[in-house]
């Protein structure tokens, strides 16, 4: 059923909202070619995923740094092989709410997606089969801001010409959805494609 919110953008988060988690394969995937065991190679991986998604560090530096904390020994081809592993395991969708998205666009409802990463997943959120959901993709590895910063979402506003009451944000990150609130957008925790169907169908 079409989702119509005329006077609504509706912003969407990718990760864990519109991507699943990487899966337990995925993940031994990423260890298996790694050669580092799990406590300490997670640790690695996110302490320095901010400052990736930031855009403040390349993707090459961010693997190199995780290879000196961890004391790895990788090759240039290993570094690639880590990047294209770890990317695709971003790349399974939740068919649920890929399905809300296609509702709201035949509904009518503009669309728009805000996500924490690093600039290489900018061509794939513009030029994949998701890009011909939205009419604008922001990524914060391309902005240098990050959220929930109120900068970031300021920027989205004035990019897509409307002021925060015409704002809905979608996020599985609390936080993220409390910064976008502060600034005056409607805001929903994302924990489901029903309940944020429901969620969508009440401000209709």
């Amino acid at each position: 059923m079409p989702i119509s919110l005329p006077d609504r953008v509706v912003i969407f988060d990718y990760g864990e909202v519109i991507s699943l988690s990487p899966s337990e394969a995925d993940r031994q995937a990423l260890l298996d070619v790694a050669g580092v065991d799990a406590d300490t190679f997670w640790p690695a991986y996110w302490r320095h995923r901010d400052v990736l998604d930031q855009g403040r560090l390349s993707i090459h530096d961010y693997w190199r740094r995780i290879e000196a904390e961890t004391g790895a020994q990788w090759s240039e081809g290993t570094l690639h092989l880590l990047w294209v592993t770890d990317f695709r395991g971003w790349l399974s969708v939740d068919t649920g709410t890929i399905d809300v998205l296609v509702d709201l666009r035949d509904g009518g409802t503009r669309l728009a997606l805000l996500s924490n990463a690093g600039a290489d997943f900018g061509s794939y959120f513009r030029q994949g089969l998701i890009g011909s959901l939205f009419e604008s993709v922001f990524v914060s590895g391309e902005l240098l801001l990050v959220k929930p910063d109120a900068a970031i979402f300021r920027h989205v506003l004035d990019e897509l010409g409307i002021d925060a009451d015409h704002a809905v944000f979608i996020d599985n990150k609390a936080e993220n959805v409390a910064g976008a609130e502060a600034i005056g957008i409607t805001g929903h925790v994302f924990t489901g494609a029903d309940d944020l169907r429901a969620f969508l169908a009440s401000l209709e």
